[in-house]
């Protein structure tokens, strides 16, 4: 028996399943059963060099400010969002970033972090906080276009592109966190896409707002991006591919 594919639907019916509670469900409980904050029960803590366990404490705490941010912007945009299959899918999206906020400070606790949340403060990328800041904003002033666009392509580009190239060389307790959130990201990533995308087919005009809240957060984005990509040590040599995802989304939305 072949495989299911959602996107063999038509579109309403498409809209139906990909964003239900159902669907959601069954693709986390693929991936997350019998693991309790994301790791595999019994997996050894790994020794760590001082500066090593420094450099993750440093990445795991501007995670946080990411996934801080998406959960408030995620549960405002619930309120905004013009159609119930957003604001289902919204729902599930907040129980996700929850989740990614939660097993990041578990992992800074792990790691002898005694107050994570100070920790956060103290180290939070000053471009991530403006570019969460912003973004709230975007929200509160019901700007659901540019909203969706700053979390859903933007943000989301760059959690899933760090996160994918961190779990490579991760120590194997943070690789199995990093493999949940991934597939997560994935959707949250398709869902943004996939709205915008049919919003500027049937209001090109919108472009223009879009391509100026572009503007506005590359330098953001682009600083930040490079700065989260040192702590985690990704080569030099495979970054421009890992760039290269986020403009990719850009380009397909035609905001070039």
């Amino acid at each position: 028996m072949s495989e299911f594919d959602p996107h063999a639907l038509a579109e309403e019916d498409f809209l139906e399943e990909v964003r239900s509670v159902d669907f959601w469900f069954q693709a986390v409980d693929g991936y997350l059963r019998d693991r309790s904050y994301g790791r595999v029960d019994g997996t050894p803590e790994p020794v760590m060099e001082a500066g090593e366990r420094d450099n993750l404490i440093t990445t795991l705490c501007n995670y946080c400010v990411g996934e801080t941010a998406a959960l408030e912007a995620s549960s405002g945009l619930v309120v905004i969002a013009p159609n119930r299959h957003a604001k289902i899918f919204l729902a599930t999206q907040v129980l996700d970033e929850a989740r990614h906020l939660e097993v990041f400070i578990r992992r800074l606790s792990d790691l002898g972090v005694e107050d994570p949340e100070h920790e956060i403060e103290l180290r939070a990328n000053p471009n991530l906080v403006r570019f969460k800041d912003r973004l709230l904003e975007f929200v509160a002033d019901r700007d659901w276009d540019a909203a969706v666009f700053a979390q859903n392509v933007i943000l989301e580009t760059m959690e899933y592109t760090v996160f994918r190239a961190h779990l490579q060389d991760a120590d194997p307790v943070t690789a199995q966190v990093l493999d949940g959130v991934v597939k997560d990201e994935r959707r949250h990533l398709g869902f943004g896409e996939n709205d915008l995308g049919r919003r500027l087919v049937a209001m090109p005009e919108k472009r223009e707002r879009l391509a100026e809240v572009r503007a506005e957060l590359d330098e953001l984005v682009l600083v930040t991006f490079e700065e989260v990509q040192d702590s985690v040590g990704v080569e030099r040599s495979a970054r421009a591919d890992l760039g290269g995802e986020y403009l990719a989304a850009v380009e397909r939305l035609g905001l070039t």
